[in-house]
């Protein structure tokens, strides 16, 4: 997609090489209007085609969402026949759960791509697989263990001392996979401060939980739960002399992880790493990472990082273009897909 003002490339900036026969190649003309409006042109007939919209998450996800959105939209009207979305990153993954008086954002975004004439999306390590309940129409949640299992088993030389680490244990699971695949230990922390994924922000906290002052019959006094108290932070596990690897699907603000390390630090462990799929290192995480114990962070590019990466050499990258591109392939062949799920499990 070209800017007709600058005449630069404004496609997503995902490097995925498409091993695609005969693929339909789009030329879009991207037009941004003075009140900050996008417009897509299809500069040639998509009529009857197979058309792939790859889309990555910028900073300004709000403009991702609505370029993908016109994109696919635009290629409905012309009559495409099947618009598959490949995104990589599912963006307001995390807004998943209704808490207190929010809203379900996840459900709403794929009630839009559905609406906008989506036809099948390719995603990749959803943050709940719950999503894809989200959309009517087929969802592929691809996954990156794989490439991350041989990250560690390439790269880590002395790998077989090292133990799995959940920093929390809403990510036990993963972590469990992830161990039982590298026959190794595993080990959780717990008693950490209170994130955003636990239930007590869960509460709606209605009606009230001030009593009225009217009268209430006795049979109908509602119990109060006893609210939660986190114990002292402990790790259930041995880390001492060890490498910890700590896993998750999502890094973004970096406070827990760095608070992680730490703790792992102070119970014997002698180099940190973490992985995970979607590296959205946001706001200061780059220059917090590289002061703190971390060894080095490994993520994959579903989402851009260069950026983080100049500023903090800790920050490796995984390359996940090749099982994206296989995807796209099968999918305009009607080749099966479950080739690229083998061995794959629940809680992968």
């Amino acid at each position: 997609f070209s800017d007709r003002r600058t005449g630069r490339c404004v496609c997503a900036p995902l490097n995925v090489c498409l091993c695609v026969h005969a693929l339909l190649l789009l030329s879009l003309s991207h037009i941004l209007f003075v009140s900050i409006e996008t417009r897509v042109q299809i500069q040639e007939s998509v009529r009857g085609k197979d058309v792939f919209v790859i889309q990555t998450v910028s900073k300004d996800v709000n403009t991702t969402i609505m370029e993908m959105l016109i994109m696919v939209y635009a290629c409905r009207t012309s009559c495409a026949r099947s618009i598959t979305g490949v995104l990589p990153y599912f963006p307001y993954s995390k807004q998943c759960k209704m808490r207190k008086r929010g809203s379900i954002v996840s459900k709403l975004i794929a009630s839009m791509m559905c609406k906008a004439g989506l036809t099948h999306l390719i995603t990749m390590d959803l943050h709940q697989k719950e999503i894809q309940g989200f959309f009517n129409i087929p969802v592929d949640n691809l996954r990156a263990s794989p490439f991350l299992l041989q990250y560690i088993q390439e790269e880590i030389p002395d790998y077989r001392n090292a133990v799995i680490v959940a920093k929390s244990p809403s990510s036990a699971k993963r972590a469990q996979s992830f161990a039982e695949r590298l026959r190794l230990g595993i080990a959780v922390i717990h008693g950490e401060a209170q994130d955003a994924e636990s239930d007590q922000v869960d509460g709606r906290h209605s009606p009230p939980t001030v009593k009225t002052t009217g009268a209430i019959h006795p049979s109908m006094e509602i119990p109060l739960l006893i609210p939660k108290e986190k114990p002292p932070i402990t790790v259930v596990g041995d880390v001492g002399g060890r490498i910890a690897i700590i896993v998750d699907d999502i890094i973004d603000d970096v406070d827990s992880f760095v608070a992680a390390a730490e703790t792992l630090k102070e119970r014997g462990a002698y180099k940190i790493f973490v992985m995970a799929t979607h590296g959205i290192l946001s706001s200061e995480a780059p220059r917090f990472i590289e002061e703190s114990a971390i060894d080095e962070v490994v993520v994959t590019n579903t989402i851009p990082h260069e950026l983080q990466k100049l500023q903090c050499p800790k920050i490796k990258t995984v390359d996940i273009s090749m099982i994206l591109s296989e995807a796209i392939r099968r999918i305009h062949n009607g080749e099966s897909m479950s080739y690229l799920f083998r061995n794959i499990g629940v809680d992968d």
